[in-house]
Protein backbone atom coordinates (compact mmCIF):
# COMPACT_ATOMS: atom_id res chain seq x y z
CA UNK A 1 0.00 0.00 0.00
CA UNK A 2 1.43 3.28 -1.00
CA UNK A 3 1.27 6.38 1.30
CA UNK A 4 -1.10 9.09 1.09
CA UNK A 5 0.23 12.35 -0.25
CA UNK A 6 1.05 15.10 2.12
CA UNK A 7 -1.44 17.72 1.75
CA UNK A 8 -0.29 20.62 -0.78
CA UNK A 9 2.93 18.05 -2.32
CA UNK A 10 0.77 17.06 -4.90
CA UNK A 11 0.03 19.51 -7.76
CA UNK A 12 -3.71 19.43 -9.15
CA UNK A 13 -4.39 19.92 -12.70
CA UNK A 14 -5.87 23.24 -11.59
CA UNK A 15 -2.44 24.64 -10.12
CA UNK A 16 -0.77 23.57 -13.23
CA UNK A 17 -3.10 25.91 -15.70
CA UNK A 18 -2.50 28.53 -13.16
CA UNK A 19 0.99 27.63 -13.43
CA UNK A 20 3.75 30.46 -15.45
CA UNK A 21 5.27 27.49 -17.31
CA UNK A 22 1.75 26.59 -18.66
CA UNK A 23 0.52 30.17 -19.34
CA UNK A 24 3.97 30.87 -21.16
CA UNK A 25 3.78 27.27 -22.75
CA UNK A 26 0.52 28.34 -24.40
CA UNK A 27 1.94 31.30 -25.56
CA UNK A 28 4.49 30.07 -27.31
CA UNK A 29 2.33 27.76 -29.04
CA UNK A 30 -0.13 30.63 -30.09
CA UNK A 31 2.85 32.25 -30.99
CA UNK A 32 4.15 29.97 -33.33
CA UNK A 33 0.95 29.13 -35.04
CA UNK A 34 -0.01 32.44 -35.59
CA UNK A 35 3.36 33.49 -36.97
CA UNK A 36 3.04 30.05 -39.31
CA UNK A 37 -0.55 31.13 -40.15
CA UNK A 38 0.03 34.73 -41.15
CA UNK A 39 2.71 33.42 -43.50
CA UNK A 40 0.55 30.66 -44.75
CA UNK A 41 -2.26 33.56 -45.60
CA UNK A 42 0.26 35.87 -47.24
CA UNK A 43 1.69 33.21 -49.75
CA UNK A 44 -2.03 32.13 -49.93
CA UNK A 45 -4.04 35.22 -50.73
CA UNK A 46 -0.61 36.73 -52.63
CA UNK A 47 -0.58 34.26 -54.98
CA UNK A 48 -5.09 35.07 -55.41
CA UNK A 49 -3.90 38.92 -55.66
CA UNK A 50 -1.46 38.58 -58.02
CA UNK A 51 -3.56 36.10 -60.48
CA UNK A 52 -6.80 38.46 -59.91
CA UNK A 53 -4.69 41.49 -60.74
CA UNK A 54 -1.54 40.52 -62.67
CA UNK A 55 -2.84 38.71 -65.83
CA UNK A 56 -0.20 39.12 -67.79
CA UNK A 57 2.97 38.67 -65.45
CA UNK A 58 1.17 34.96 -64.43
CA UNK A 59 0.57 34.02 -68.24
CA UNK A 60 4.57 34.85 -68.97
CA UNK A 61 5.60 31.08 -70.31
CA UNK A 62 9.09 30.41 -69.08
CA UNK A 63 10.53 29.13 -72.11
CA UNK A 64 9.88 29.82 -75.91
CA UNK A 65 7.12 27.61 -77.34
CA UNK A 66 6.75 26.30 -73.70
CA UNK A 67 3.46 25.22 -71.87
CA UNK A 68 4.34 26.12 -68.07
CA UNK A 69 3.73 29.90 -67.21
CA UNK A 70 4.81 31.86 -64.34
CA UNK A 71 0.96 31.45 -62.19
CA UNK A 72 2.04 27.25 -62.56
CA UNK A 73 4.95 27.60 -60.76
CA UNK A 74 3.68 29.98 -58.65
CA UNK A 75 0.49 27.84 -57.74
CA UNK A 76 2.80 24.86 -56.94
CA UNK A 77 5.19 26.78 -54.75
CA UNK A 78 2.35 27.65 -52.65
CA UNK A 79 1.31 24.15 -52.23
CA UNK A 80 4.58 23.88 -51.52
CA UNK A 81 4.92 26.22 -48.77
CA UNK A 82 2.08 24.80 -46.69
CA UNK A 83 4.19 21.53 -46.46
CA UNK A 84 7.32 23.67 -45.51
CA UNK A 85 4.55 25.43 -43.21
CA UNK A 86 3.66 21.90 -41.79
CA UNK A 87 7.16 20.37 -41.55
CA UNK A 88 7.98 23.88 -39.49
CA UNK A 89 5.16 22.96 -37.08
CA UNK A 90 5.73 19.56 -36.69
CA UNK A 91 9.43 19.62 -35.91
CA UNK A 92 8.46 22.73 -33.72
CA UNK A 93 6.31 20.44 -31.72
CA UNK A 94 8.57 17.25 -31.45
CA UNK A 95 11.06 19.30 -30.28
CA UNK A 96 9.78 21.64 -28.29
CA UNK A 97 6.16 21.74 -27.50
CA UNK A 98 5.87 18.03 -26.60
CA UNK A 99 8.31 17.42 -24.20
CA UNK A 100 7.53 20.49 -22.48
CA UNK A 101 3.66 19.05 -22.60
CA UNK A 102 5.59 15.92 -21.21
CA UNK A 103 7.36 17.75 -18.38
CA UNK A 104 3.89 19.48 -17.43
CA UNK A 105 1.81 16.53 -17.43
CA UNK A 106 4.70 14.76 -15.42
CA UNK A 107 4.25 17.16 -12.95
CA UNK A 108 0.73 16.14 -12.11
CA UNK A 109 1.82 12.32 -11.39
CA UNK A 110 4.41 13.27 -8.71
Amino acid sequence: MSAAPQAGSQKTAHDLIASPDFKALVTKRFTVSAVLLVILFIGYYGFIGLVATQKGIVSQKLTEGGVVNVGIVLGIGTLVLAWILTAIYVFWANKVYDPEVERLRNQLKK
